[in-house]
């Protein structure tokens, strides 16, 4: 079997982006209109991957989890958002360019800069590794960034440089403003002088209804259809809890200015889970199979030093000494580390960092990003947060309608406590209209307060003072009496533990992470996409256009469709060589050659698309071999035990 160099280049972003291009994996959307920043349509190879993607994130957390699946709506009553805090704290702080105007979200705007000038520190000093060749636009452009290029910092300036942007996403939108002061940062494509920072809400505003009287948003995350849909969730669950609800579909942002390809855009595809928990016991029962899982974790502390040093720990050691808050914030990131190895990402280039005070959602207790490492640095891809109690609670004090659990209890409680009884027809007779304020104000006293009155009025008549007032109470208007209370259903509302996918961030950190070229030729880029996501799984390619061929592709398509196996066919009249590179820039993991000899001896080359090694046998034998390398039942390794190698050469009459 072939070893394969994939890293005998450079990581080139240029050809990839090339690449990505010209194969349609996605494109600007409306394109030949000019097209607008933020904005991608999905081309057949980039809409498969996606498909696979969700696929396999159904089967590893819908259905090995045995999570409730929703599809809610995309428009939303304003109501809504502004009982969730949305309206109020969904927000992004921008600047702006004093004379041109150019919006900048402010935080990448430090960022940039900031990063930019360090690098031309390392590259005065002699520490930039070799350059890799650029065209000019790209120089230029990396120049305007790097103020200063090229120029060695004091070790203090660097220092703080360091710090600041260890802690970048714990600063307020004000601190930012103080920093650009600070550092004298400027709009990089201008140099000029940038506002105070403002807040800016990220949600799309629309309206329900002809004349607009309804005003609405379009959803920012799927989340708020969980939460609002929680007692219908907990009817079909059998009244049980935890379980968990999940959903895929889209969600707009607004973004201040979206410059990053598939990493920052205005409409996305989310896959959210919302799991339901007992604020009492986060346990979770499928803990002790993930204990052992392995994460490198960025914790909150580290990062408010001004460090960014971090740790290899396993989920169990994490959650014993308080990293994690929960088993079940725990599970879910050890799940969420398994489904990103399982699509392809390099769990090398992978880490879990937890949000720091000011950085953490107003809802949020305790929240860890999954960060994975590309061509721009780390970038956010899934959020795994615990939510506590928020939504529910904020949406049944507005609604009314109550979010909550009843659960019997196996003993039930018995409690003995001190109740106040009123005389209430005495009570409304001496008092009017401030019996009622009475009322509530000796019902709302503590178990201490009310042995306190019942032993006054044991005595006879005493007094109680509300709001300055003084008013004389009898034992003939009161009697505060011990009580025995059984309770048989525990009422309370539950926790919620959200893991939160950008599936787009996904897909696009994929590309990144499978994307090579070839030791002999760095023209010739290959995507080394797993089978479980590629978007063709086979790719049949006849070595002729006879119509004697005919007959066999369309058994070998037939065979390939009943096992389930998506293949496609390459009948085009390039050589065998091109027509395999093309398939290897699409990520196609194998590929079958129909030859004369097939014709003539039903036998089939099988190729593995990033050795290049060919094996051969009967066409059964390799369908059979194909279909268990695309469904994970063998490796290549065993592949190559099952079907010897081919030489080049086939004997035919």
């Amino acid at each position: 079997m072939s070893t394969v160099n994939k890293t005998a280049h450079p990581f080139d972003k240029g050809r990839l982006e090339a690449l990505l291009s010209r194969r349609f994996f996605y494109a600007p959307a409306f394109e030949i209109y000019g097209g607008v920043a933020g904005l991608y349509d999905y081309g057949p190879s980039g809409s498969s991957l996606q498909a696979n993607i969700i696929a396999e994130w159904r089967k590893h957390f819908i259905i090995e989890e045995g999570m409730l699946e929703l599809d809610t709506t995309v428009i939303t009553p304003a109501s809504v958002f502004e009982t969730s805090g949305h309206v109020a704290r969904f927000a992004d702080w921008m600047v702006k360019d004093v004379k041109t105007g150019d919006v900048i979200r402010a935080d990448h705007l430090v960022k940039n800069v900031l990063e930019g000038r360090l690098a031309g520190d390392k590259e005065a000093r002699g520490q930039a590794a070799a350059p890799v060749k650029e065209d000019e636009k790209d120089k230029k452009k990396k120049k305007k960034m790097a103020k200063g290029a090229a120029v060695q910092l004091a070790d203090d300036v660097v220092k703080s440089y360091e710090v600041t942007l260890a802690q970048l996403d714990n600063f307020s939108g004000p601190e930012l403003g103080e920093l650009c002061r600070k550092f004298d940062i400027r709009n990089p494509d201008t140099d000029n002088e940038v506002t105070e920072p403002q807040e800016f809400n990220l949600m799309f505003a629309s309206s329900i209804g002809p004349t607009g009287q309804h005003p609405g948003y379009l959803r920012p995350e799927t989340a708020q259809g969980h939460f609002l849909n929680f007692s219908r969730l907990l009817d079909y669950n059998n009244g049980r809890i935890p379980f968990a609800s999940a959903q895929i579909g889209r969600s707009f942002r607004n973004e201040i200015s979206p410059r990053a390809g598939l990493l920052r855009v205005r409409e996305f595809t989310m896959a959210e889970i919302e799991h339901f928990v007992d604020p009492e016991d986060k346990s979770h029962p499928r803990f002790k199979e993930i204990r052992e899982v392995v994460l490198v974790l960025l914790d909150r502390h580290v990062q408010a030093s001004g460090n960014t040093t971090t740790i290899k720990m396993s989920i169990g050691e994490a959650v014993e000494k308080g990293i994690i808050a929960n088993e079940t914030l725990a599970y879910f990131m050890a799940r969420i580390y398994l489904f990103l190895l399982k699509i392809g990402i390099n769990p090398d280039r992978l880490r879990f960092r937890q949000h720091m005070a000011n950085e953490m959602a107003h809802y949020a207790t305790d929240c860890w990003d999954a960060e994975v490492h590309n061509s721009t640095g780390w970038t956010e891809c899934i959020g795994c947060a615990d939510r506590a109690a928020y939504d529910l609670t904020v949406h049944s004090a507005k609604t009314g309608h109550p979010l909550v659990v009843r659960e019997a209890l196996k003993q039930p409680i018995i409690t003995e406590k001190e109740m106040p009884e009123f005389n209430k027809k005495v009570l409304g007779k001496t008092f009017k209209q401030d019996a009622g304020l009475i009322q509530k104000h000796v019902e709302s006293l503590d178990e201490k307060a009310l042995l306190k009155l019942k032993d006054e009025l044991a005595k006879g008549s005493t007094s109680i003072t509300i709001d300055g007032k003084t008013f004389e109470i009898s034992p003939e208007l009161l009697r505060v009496e011990r009580r025995t209370f059984k309770q048989s259903v525990r009422e309370y509302t539950p926790n919620v533990i959200e893991p939160s996918f950008g599936l787009g961030r996904i897909l696009y950190m994929l590309l990144e992470h499978t994307y090579w070229s070839r030791e002999q030729d760095v023209e010739r880029g290959v995507l080394s996409l797993p089978p479980v996501v590629a978007p063709t799984k086979v790719l049949i390619v006849p070595l002729s256009a006879k119509e004697e061929f005919d007959p066999l592709v369309r058994e070998v398509s037939s065979k390939l469709r009943r096992s389930g196996v998506f293949s496609r066919v390459d009948d085009s009249n390039t050589s065998i060589g091109k027509r395999y590179a093309r398939n290897d820039e699409l990520g196609t993991p194998y590929g079958v050659t129909i030859d004369f000899a097939s014709v003539q001896n039903r036998t089939m080359t099988l190729r593995e698309r990033d050795t290049m090694d060919q094996r051969i046998g009967s066409i059964d034998e390799v369908i059979a071999t194909v279909t268990d390398l695309v469904e994970g039942n063998i490796d290549w390794a065993e592949a190559c035990r099952r079907l010897p190698a081919y030489d080049g050469v086939q004997a035919i009459d």
